[in-house]
């Protein structure tokens, strides 16, 4: 069985990509992707090299109906050794599915924005800290790391621009409550070397840098210049989508998630390793194009 514990950050010349196309890529494509082709391109991606992949959410069909399928896919994927299999899990309802599923993590989904949060997840902030409680005590229970995205670091797309400290209360409350790993989530690509490093300041003051993530988006065009920022200032972790999968609902058209290939390319180019064979990684993105491509 894989091994629960949390993925050593501290060297220096390593970075991890968590890759989140599946699920956070996926879910925004509008025509519904055959449970097969979703079950191939996680397949696809476990023979890169990476190490923690987020295969679906276990959510309302209601609301997000790409991700219906969940059980379906968790069932069918290969499991490659030594990889995290994860799940993003809103409530614990979701929570127990992706247990029984096999997630080997679970992630919760907050959001510095309140108003956001209400359009988001149809709740205030402190009360979506109280939703995921009892997702946090029984993953605690069965030994299930948590890991928590917060979203809109930089700028709500209702609101304007977001308050470093409130980014930094937030993750200092999820990992108080027992989160493993904070995902910074730039959900709207506003953010640029600057920002991002005004933010990071704020939030490393009150989390350690080891237990944080980025995740930004390219709406902007300025992803890899926010992750080569991160970088500097000691992040080690890094979400990507395969193929760019993803996109900001609030600028259609736009490019969403960072690309995989993308970040790994420049990773590489900067002599940091990230494990990740190239030439398979390339073969996924290909047919992650190939699905994004039939639904347009």
């Amino acid at each position: 069985m894989i091994s629960q514990s949390n993925p050593d950050l501290t060297n220096t010349d390593q970075v991890c990509i968590f890759e989140v196309g599946p699920r956070d890529g996926l879910q925004n494509e509008t025509g519904f992707i055959e449970t097969a082709d979703k079950v191939r391109l996680i397949d696809l991606l476990s023979n890169t090299g990476i190490s923690r992949i987020e295969v679906t959410s276990f959510v309302s069909p209601k609301w997000v109906p790409q991700m219906a399928d969940a059980k379906d896919v968790f069932e069918a994927i290969g499991r490659t050794p030594n990889i995290r299999y994860a799940a993003l899990t809103p409530n614990l309802k979701g929570y127990r599915r992706a247990r029984e599923a096999g997630a080997n993590e679970v992630a919760i989904f907050g959001a510095a924005s309140e108003t956001f949060s209400q359009k988001n997840i149809n709740c205030s902030i402190a009360e979506s800290i109280e939703r995921f409680k009892p997702v946090i005590e029984a993953a605690k229970a069965d030994d299930m790391p948590v890991r928590s995205y917060v979203s809109c670091i930089i700028e709500c797309p209702f609101e304007g621009a977001v308050a470093p400290d409130q980014v930094a209360r937030l993750a200092e409350i999820f990992i108080t409550m027992g989160c493993y790993e904070i995902s910074l989530g730039d959900t709207t690509g506003a953010g640029v070397p600057e920002t991002v490093i005004e933010m990071l300041n704020s939030v490393t003051s009150a989390v350690p840098v080891s237990r944080l993530a980025g995740h930004f988006h390219d709406t902007g065009g300025r992803a890899v210049d926010n992750i080569k920022a991160s970088l500097d200032l000691g992040l080690r972790t890094f979400d990507t989508s395969v193929g760019g999968l993803g996109g900001c609902p609030y600028a259609p058209g736009s490019p969403g998630n960072a690309a995989t290939g993308k970040v790994v390319n420049l990773l590489n180019g900067l002599g940091i390793d990230t494990g990740i064979d190239i030439e398979k990684l390339n073969e996924a993105e290909i047919f992650a194009r190939q699905l994004k491509e039939g639904r347009q």
